[in-house]
């Protein structure tokens, strides 16, 4: 099928076609039969798993795990129904999110505050709630057996208070969600990719962001797997290019800070000039109009995170 790439290792990326391709990835991991699941995408992206499954010849019942990074809906807004129809699954998640997938409507009104109601019910349609004793709370240094294949959890706040990563100890990698960024493949210049920190509302942090790369950093994995978008090795570099893009991110915020009602637009209108001059440094070959339509969303939420960050740093 279009849209499922392996990588090795038993580790495939099923795109979402959240938005469009190769946006945002669900990640399959098989083990002798069995399989867990990285991030589901929305509602719509169950179809793509179930023949993600039958193609590598996997059924439904073969799934042990469902494991959510953090409970933002283009991460988790498919777990209710990807759990409906994967009869022998457990979810983890971190124990901050574990009671929104138990009881979403909380979760979608926060979600509706940030992209509308009207957007939000065509991106993410009904959440259907998680039977709570099929839920695994993602605590830090928990180790989760599929197959005998050992994946480990760390807690990475940065991005959200709710997030943890999943440390694959077969292939030496980390299925990092939003904390080690986004690295859209239509960006890649000669196989070499960029990356971009993600400081999306409401609770970007960038002291913890950075502790979590670094914690990352220390096990000097082979391979990231982000669900924006998949693989990227050439770990240290990326890593470094976060750092540096997170402290410009603070700088623009800061540099703005006092701007009363224009601060949010302001911010924005530097992240874009953040954005030319990274398509500068990493030679992108896409045309600006290309990687504008595609980074759009992004630099919006970026921008409405520094926005949010400053407000409940004023508030401290």
């Amino acid at each position: 099928m279009q849209g499922l790439k392996g990588f090795g290792h038993g580790i495939y990326a099923v795109d979402s076609a959240y938005t469009g391709p190769d946006v945002a990835a669900i990640h399959l991991i098989e083990q002798d039969g069995r399989a867990a699941l990285v991030d589901t995408g929305n509602n719509d992206a169950l179809v793509h798993v179930e023949q993600a499954l039958a193609e590598t010849g996997l059924s439904p019942e073969a799934v042990d795990y469902v494991l959510l990074t953090h409970i933002h809906l283009d991460h988790a807004g498919g777990a209710g129904a990807f759990m409906a129809a994967f009869p022998n699954a457990k979810l983890v998640v971190h124990s901050r999110g574990a009671r929104h997938m138990a009881e979403p409507s909380k979760l979608f009104a926060g979600v509706s505050a940030v992209y509308g109601a009207e957007r939000a019910k065509e991106l993410y349609g009904e959440l259907i709630p998680v039977a709570p004793e099929r839920i695994i709370e993602a605590t830090e240094g928990l180790e989760l057996n599929l197959a005998g294949r050992v994946i480990r959890v760390l807690d990475t706040p940065g991005h959200a208070r709710h997030h943890v990563c999943y440390f694959d100890t077969v292939s030496r990698s980390f299925f990092t969600g939003d904390t080690f960024g986004l690295s859209y493949r239509a960006l890649d210049v000669n196989g070499r990719p960029s990356i971009f920190p993600t400081t999306t509302p409401v609770q970007f942090e960038p002291e913890a962001m950075h502790a979590s790369i670094a914690r990352m950093e220390a096990e000097q994995p082979a391979a990231m797997y982000l669900t924006h978008y998949a693989q990227v090795t050439d770990v240290p570099r990326l890593a470094a290019d976060l750092h540096r893009l997170i402290d410009a991110h603070v700088a623009i915020a800061e540099r703005h800070a006092n701007a009363g009602a224009e601060r949010k637009a302001l911010i924005e209108a530097d992240v874009w000039a953040l954005v030319g001059e990274e398509a500068q440094r990493q030679g992108w070959t896409l045309p600006e109009a290309d990687w504008r339509k595609l980074l759009a969303l992004d630099v919006e939420l970026n921008a409405q995170g520094l926005d949010v960050w400053l407000g409940a740093r004023a508030k401290d």
